[in-house]
């Protein structure tokens, strides 16, 4: 970078070139300002974990119940393919009211939308069903 203090010819012409450190200053100030601004965005789903009680394992294996998601947002209820969210809920109500509740194993397929799945956890939840477990999570791992 060169600067012309004085010009040899003597002309008298205006400087054309754009000064544009200031710009650079402001545009910076900007950026930053947008950066400290912007809320960080966080997606969460509440569960309740369950609690550690050193209790022994019960005597009786507990009925499960097998929920897979397929990739294009099929529901199957043990084999049984559920037709819409309004009666995956009355099976939820069905099950919760079982004095050993049942166990959810719940297989999403890996290619499966997140909404879905989040759907059917938060009717299982509304529903008060307690024991819900992902399984067959070995092909979600990146390798």
């Amino acid at each position: 970078m060169s600067m012309s203090v004085g010009s040899e010819s003597g002309d008298d012409e205006p400087m054309v070139e754009m000064n544009t450190t200031p710009l650079i200053d402001v545009m910076l100030v900007l950026l930053i300002m947008f950066i400290i601004t912007i809320p960080v965005m966080t997606h969460a789903v509440k569960l309740d974990m369950p609690r550690d009680t050193h209790a022994p394992p019960p005597p009786v294996p507990p009925e499960v119940i097998d929920i897979e998601i397929d990739f294009d947002g099929t529901i199957v209820w043990n084999g049984t393919v559920v037709p819409s969210i309004d009666v995956l809920d009355g099976y939820f109500r069905q099950e919760a009211q079982k004095d050993p509740q049942p166990e959810l194993h719940l297989r999403p397929d890996a290619r499966s939308r997140y909404d879905v799945v989040a759907r059917v956890l938060a009717s299982a939840q509304r529903n008060r069903m307690l024991k819900i477990g992902f399984v067959n999570t070995a092909e979600f791992r990146d390798e």
